[in-house]
């Protein structure tokens, strides 16, 4: 990571900021009980992930790529499917010869 331009450098370090703030804050709520202390951390990481958020934006899916994938799953599974079979086939076959 330090042969980086400072652009993704900077995307790289926003994005793993915006995780580690929402694995805290998870971390953190599970708490049994609050003092003010944690109470504040829970506040501070909550913010710091609102705050860095946006670097996700950028991997959202649209309701038109959300669709086009919606479209492809079937032909990806039987695509899958035909694949296994001709594995098992390929396998049975080897083994009547042995």
């Amino acid at each position: 990571m330090r042969n980086l331009d400072s652009s993704p450098y900077h995307d790289i370090k926003s994005a793993l900021k915006c995780v580690r703030a929402l694995v805290d804050f998870s971390l953190m709520a599970q708490y049994r009980s609050h003092i003010p202390d944690t109470l504040s951390y829970i506040e501070s990481y909550l913010q710091t992930f609102y705050r860095t958020k946006d670097i996700c934006l950028e991997f959202r899916t649209s309701k038109a790529t959300r669709t086009q994938a919606d479209r492809q799953d079937p032909e990806l599974r039987q695509l899958m499917a035909d694949q296994r079979a001709k594995e098992v086939h390929h396998r049975s076959v080897a083994n009547r010869r042995q």
